[in-house]
Protein backbone atom coordinates (compact mmCIF):
# COMPACT_ATOMS: atom_id res chain seq x y z
CA UNK A 1 0.00 0.00 0.00
CA UNK A 2 2.78 2.50 0.81
CA UNK A 3 4.37 1.39 -2.30
CA UNK A 4 1.04 2.26 -3.94
CA UNK A 5 1.12 5.87 -2.46
CA UNK A 6 4.52 6.52 -3.09
CA UNK A 7 3.91 5.69 -7.16
CA UNK A 8 0.57 7.67 -7.34
CA UNK A 9 2.74 10.58 -5.70
CA UNK A 10 5.38 10.58 -8.21
CA UNK A 11 3.25 10.45 -10.82
CA UNK A 12 1.43 13.34 -9.69
CA UNK A 13 4.72 15.68 -9.46
CA UNK A 14 5.79 14.85 -12.83
CA UNK A 15 2.29 15.78 -14.13
CA UNK A 16 2.46 18.87 -12.19
CA UNK A 17 5.92 19.81 -12.73
CA UNK A 18 5.14 19.13 -17.10
CA UNK A 19 2.30 21.55 -16.98
CA UNK A 20 4.57 24.07 -14.82
CA UNK A 21 6.69 23.70 -17.93
CA UNK A 22 3.88 24.64 -20.54
CA UNK A 23 3.15 27.30 -18.69
CA UNK A 24 6.30 28.74 -18.82
CA UNK A 25 6.82 28.15 -22.35
CA UNK A 26 3.28 29.86 -23.14
CA UNK A 27 4.26 32.63 -20.92
CA UNK A 28 6.39 34.18 -24.31
CA UNK A 29 3.96 33.51 -26.69
CA UNK A 30 3.09 36.60 -27.79
CA UNK A 31 -0.88 35.56 -29.25
CA UNK A 32 -1.81 34.58 -25.69
CA UNK A 33 -3.45 37.26 -24.56
CA UNK A 34 -2.95 38.88 -21.09
CA UNK A 35 0.62 37.27 -20.81
CA UNK A 36 2.95 39.55 -21.19
CA UNK A 37 3.12 42.37 -19.26
CA UNK A 38 4.94 45.83 -19.50
CA UNK A 39 5.90 48.62 -21.35
CA UNK A 40 7.98 48.89 -24.40
CA UNK A 41 9.26 52.26 -26.13
CA UNK A 42 10.69 52.05 -29.79
CA UNK A 43 12.05 55.10 -31.35
CA UNK A 44 13.85 55.94 -34.52
CA UNK A 45 13.11 56.31 -38.41
CA UNK A 46 10.26 57.88 -39.61
CA UNK A 47 9.97 55.54 -42.59
CA UNK A 48 9.48 52.64 -40.43
CA UNK A 49 7.57 54.33 -37.44
CA UNK A 50 4.08 54.42 -38.85
CA UNK A 51 4.42 50.41 -39.90
CA UNK A 52 5.96 49.57 -36.35
CA UNK A 53 2.98 51.72 -34.69
CA UNK A 54 0.36 49.65 -36.46
CA UNK A 55 2.38 46.96 -35.50
CA UNK A 56 1.90 47.13 -31.91
CA UNK A 57 -1.82 48.42 -31.74
CA UNK A 58 -2.65 45.04 -33.04
CA UNK A 59 0.22 43.07 -30.63
CA UNK A 60 -1.27 44.94 -28.00
CA UNK A 61 -4.91 44.27 -28.73
CA UNK A 62 -3.70 40.22 -28.18
CA UNK A 63 -1.70 41.22 -25.05
CA UNK A 64 -3.47 43.58 -23.52
CA UNK A 65 -1.39 43.64 -20.45
CA UNK A 66 1.45 45.32 -22.74
CA UNK A 67 1.58 49.06 -24.07
CA UNK A 68 3.96 49.90 -27.17
CA UNK A 69 5.19 53.71 -27.45
CA UNK A 70 6.29 54.21 -30.79
CA UNK A 71 8.53 57.68 -31.59
CA UNK A 72 10.14 58.75 -34.65
CA UNK A 73 13.26 61.02 -34.92
CA UNK A 74 15.28 59.29 -37.72
CA UNK A 75 18.02 56.19 -37.96
CA UNK A 76 20.25 58.36 -35.42
CA UNK A 77 18.27 58.35 -32.85
CA UNK A 78 16.99 54.96 -32.83
CA UNK A 79 21.30 53.88 -32.36
CA UNK A 80 21.58 56.95 -30.07
CA UNK A 81 18.83 55.97 -27.73
CA UNK A 82 19.56 52.08 -27.84
CA UNK A 83 23.06 52.68 -27.10
CA UNK A 84 22.40 54.94 -24.16
CA UNK A 85 19.52 52.75 -22.72
CA UNK A 86 16.79 55.02 -23.24
CA UNK A 87 14.63 52.74 -25.76
CA UNK A 88 13.92 49.42 -25.67
CA UNK A 89 13.66 48.87 -29.56
CA UNK A 90 15.49 51.32 -32.47
CA UNK A 91 14.57 51.40 -35.73
CA UNK A 92 16.77 52.13 -38.71
CA UNK A 93 16.36 51.99 -41.99
CA UNK A 94 19.42 50.65 -43.46
CA UNK A 95 21.69 48.10 -42.97
CA UNK A 96 24.09 48.49 -39.87
CA UNK A 97 27.64 49.67 -40.27
CA UNK A 98 30.20 47.82 -39.25
CA UNK A 99 30.83 50.71 -36.71
CA UNK A 100 27.44 49.56 -35.24
CA UNK A 101 28.51 46.04 -34.33
CA UNK A 102 27.51 46.06 -31.04
CA UNK A 103 24.05 46.44 -32.17
CA UNK A 104 21.85 43.44 -32.90
CA UNK A 105 19.84 43.82 -36.14
CA UNK A 106 16.42 42.26 -36.39
CA UNK A 107 15.10 42.24 -40.21
CA UNK A 108 11.36 43.73 -40.68
CA UNK A 109 11.04 44.58 -44.41
CA UNK A 110 12.57 45.59 -47.78
CA UNK A 111 11.78 49.13 -49.18
CA UNK A 112 13.42 51.48 -52.25
CA UNK A 113 13.77 55.01 -51.64
CA UNK A 114 12.21 57.09 -55.10
CA UNK A 115 12.29 60.21 -56.66
CA UNK A 116 8.67 62.11 -56.38
CA UNK A 117 7.47 64.89 -58.65
CA UNK A 118 3.96 66.57 -58.69
CA UNK A 119 1.46 64.47 -60.31
CA UNK A 120 0.77 66.95 -63.29
CA UNK A 121 4.89 67.31 -63.53
CA UNK A 122 5.38 66.18 -67.33
CA UNK A 123 8.81 65.08 -66.30
CA UNK A 124 8.04 60.96 -66.85
CA UNK A 125 11.83 59.86 -66.30
CA UNK A 126 15.41 61.58 -65.30
CA UNK A 127 19.12 59.42 -65.47
CA UNK A 128 20.84 59.44 -62.88
CA UNK A 129 23.21 62.43 -64.24
CA UNK A 130 20.67 64.62 -64.40
CA UNK A 131 19.31 63.57 -60.57
CA UNK A 132 23.02 64.12 -59.49
CA UNK A 133 22.81 67.23 -61.45
CA UNK A 134 19.61 68.58 -60.40
CA UNK A 135 20.77 68.39 -56.60
CA UNK A 136 24.22 69.21 -56.82
CA UNK A 137 22.57 73.10 -58.04
CA UNK A 138 24.25 72.38 -62.00
CA UNK A 139 20.24 71.67 -63.36
CA UNK A 140 18.04 74.52 -61.26
CA UNK A 141 15.25 74.43 -64.06
CA UNK A 142 12.69 71.94 -65.54
CA UNK A 143 12.97 73.31 -69.08
CA UNK A 144 16.69 71.99 -69.04
CA UNK A 145 14.72 68.74 -68.65
CA UNK A 146 12.02 69.32 -71.51
CA UNK A 147 9.69 70.32 -68.79
CA UNK A 148 8.15 73.78 -68.15
CA UNK A 149 9.66 76.98 -67.53
CA UNK A 150 10.31 77.02 -63.64
CA UNK A 151 12.75 76.79 -61.21
CA UNK A 152 13.30 73.50 -59.45
CA UNK A 153 12.84 73.52 -56.00
CA UNK A 154 14.93 70.61 -54.26
CA UNK A 155 14.30 68.99 -51.42
CA UNK A 156 16.47 67.44 -48.95
CA UNK A 157 16.88 65.21 -45.86
CA UNK A 158 18.17 66.47 -43.24
CA UNK A 159 21.18 65.07 -41.23
CA UNK A 160 20.71 61.69 -39.40
CA UNK A 161 17.88 60.43 -41.63
CA UNK A 162 18.71 56.96 -43.27
CA UNK A 163 16.99 57.90 -46.19
CA UNK A 164 19.42 60.53 -46.71
CA UNK A 165 22.18 58.27 -46.15
CA UNK A 166 20.99 55.80 -48.74
CA UNK A 167 20.21 58.25 -51.65
CA UNK A 168 23.79 59.98 -51.01
CA UNK A 169 25.38 56.74 -51.02
CA UNK A 170 23.71 55.54 -54.47
CA UNK A 171 24.59 58.90 -56.32
CA UNK A 172 27.90 59.24 -54.66
CA UNK A 173 26.71 62.61 -53.28
CA UNK A 174 27.82 64.28 -49.86
CA UNK A 175 25.64 66.00 -48.34
CA UNK A 176 27.96 69.20 -47.84
CA UNK A 177 27.79 69.03 -51.61
CA UNK A 178 23.68 68.79 -51.91
CA UNK A 179 22.22 72.59 -52.85
CA UNK A 180 18.78 72.59 -51.32
CA UNK A 181 15.83 74.99 -51.14
CA UNK A 182 14.40 72.95 -48.10
CA UNK A 183 15.66 70.76 -45.68
CA UNK A 184 12.69 68.52 -44.22
CA UNK A 185 12.58 65.40 -41.90
CA UNK A 186 10.21 62.69 -42.34
CA UNK A 187 8.99 61.11 -45.68
CA UNK A 188 5.78 62.44 -45.15
CA UNK A 189 7.20 66.57 -45.15
CA UNK A 190 8.42 65.76 -48.16
CA UNK A 191 5.03 64.22 -50.07
CA UNK A 192 3.21 66.83 -48.52
CA UNK A 193 5.51 69.26 -49.96
CA UNK A 194 5.94 68.09 -53.60
CA UNK A 195 1.96 67.81 -53.11
CA UNK A 196 1.32 71.34 -53.27
CA UNK A 197 4.50 72.72 -55.69
CA UNK A 198 4.47 71.41 -59.18
CA UNK A 199 7.49 72.22 -59.33
CA UNK A 200 9.32 70.50 -56.60
CA UNK A 201 11.34 67.06 -56.18
CA UNK A 202 12.03 65.03 -53.25
CA UNK A 203 13.27 61.56 -52.49
CA UNK A 204 11.21 59.35 -49.81
CA UNK A 205 10.68 55.74 -49.01
CA UNK A 206 8.74 53.71 -51.93
CA UNK A 207 6.18 52.01 -49.12
CA UNK A 208 5.52 55.64 -48.47
CA UNK A 209 4.96 56.99 -51.88
CA UNK A 210 2.69 53.84 -52.71
CA UNK A 211 0.41 54.50 -49.48
CA UNK A 212 0.35 58.34 -50.10
CA UNK A 213 -0.52 57.90 -53.88
CA UNK A 214 -3.51 55.50 -53.20
CA UNK A 215 -5.00 57.77 -50.78
CA UNK A 216 -5.22 60.17 -53.65
CA UNK A 217 -2.40 62.51 -53.02
CA UNK A 218 -1.09 64.20 -56.22
CA UNK A 219 2.22 62.98 -56.26
CA UNK A 220 3.79 60.32 -58.52
CA UNK A 221 7.03 58.29 -58.61
CA UNK A 222 9.52 58.54 -60.85
CA UNK A 223 11.52 54.79 -62.29
CA UNK A 224 15.28 54.57 -62.29
CA UNK A 225 17.10 53.17 -65.10
CA UNK A 226 13.82 52.55 -66.69
CA UNK A 227 12.99 50.30 -63.80
CA UNK A 228 9.65 51.37 -62.44
CA UNK A 229 9.48 52.46 -58.53
CA UNK A 230 7.16 49.78 -56.48
CA UNK A 231 6.69 47.32 -54.50
CA UNK A 232 6.35 44.65 -57.18
CA UNK A 233 9.94 45.50 -58.74
CA UNK A 234 10.82 45.56 -54.92
CA UNK A 235 9.91 42.26 -54.85
CA UNK A 236 11.84 40.82 -57.92
CA UNK A 237 14.63 42.30 -56.81
CA UNK A 238 14.75 45.13 -60.04
CA UNK A 239 14.90 47.82 -58.36
CA UNK A 240 18.53 49.25 -57.49
CA UNK A 241 18.16 51.75 -54.94
CA UNK A 242 16.69 49.53 -52.27
CA UNK A 243 17.41 49.28 -48.40
CA UNK A 244 16.48 46.99 -45.42
CA UNK A 245 14.47 48.36 -42.95
CA UNK A 246 15.31 47.14 -38.97
CA UNK A 247 14.79 46.86 -35.89
CA UNK A 248 17.73 47.11 -33.62
CA UNK A 249 18.41 45.63 -29.89
CA UNK A 250 21.59 45.48 -28.13
CA UNK A 251 22.16 41.38 -27.15
CA UNK A 252 20.17 41.12 -24.29
CA UNK A 253 16.30 42.03 -24.54
CA UNK A 254 13.20 41.46 -22.69
CA UNK A 255 10.71 38.74 -23.00
CA UNK A 256 7.97 41.40 -24.26
CA UNK A 257 10.72 43.12 -27.00
CA UNK A 258 11.36 39.20 -27.87
CA UNK A 259 7.63 38.83 -28.09
CA UNK A 260 6.79 41.64 -30.41
CA UNK A 261 9.55 41.44 -32.66
CA UNK A 262 8.84 37.78 -33.47
CA UNK A 263 5.38 38.88 -33.76
CA UNK A 264 6.45 41.46 -36.34
CA UNK A 265 8.60 38.81 -37.77
CA UNK A 266 5.96 36.34 -37.74
CA UNK A 267 3.53 35.81 -41.55
CA UNK A 268 0.43 37.21 -39.54
CA UNK A 269 2.54 40.46 -39.71
CA UNK A 270 2.79 40.08 -43.40
CA UNK A 271 -0.37 41.72 -44.49
CA UNK A 272 0.23 44.50 -42.20
CA UNK A 273 3.48 45.18 -43.72
CA UNK A 274 2.39 44.83 -47.25
CA UNK A 275 -0.59 47.04 -46.81
CA UNK A 276 2.10 50.02 -45.59
CA UNK A 277 3.90 49.37 -49.61
CA UNK A 278 6.76 47.32 -48.18
CA UNK A 279 8.09 43.72 -48.91
CA UNK A 280 7.83 41.44 -46.44
CA UNK A 281 11.08 39.34 -45.72
CA UNK A 282 9.38 36.69 -44.10
CA UNK A 283 7.07 34.78 -46.40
Amino acid sequence: MVKLYTILIIGFLLVLNGCSQQQSANSLDSTSPNTLTGKLIITGSSTIAPLAAELALQFEKKNRNSKIDVQTGGSSRGIADIRQGTSHIGMVSRQLKLAENDLKAHLLAKDGVSIIVHKNNPIRELSESQIRSIYLGKIDNWKSLNGVNQKITVINKSEGRSTLEVFAKYFKLKNSQIKSNIIIGDNEQAVKLVSKNPHAIAYVSIGTAEYDIALGIPIKTLPLNGVPANTATLLKNQFPLSRELNFITKEQMSALAIAFINYAQSKTANSIIEGFGFVPTHP
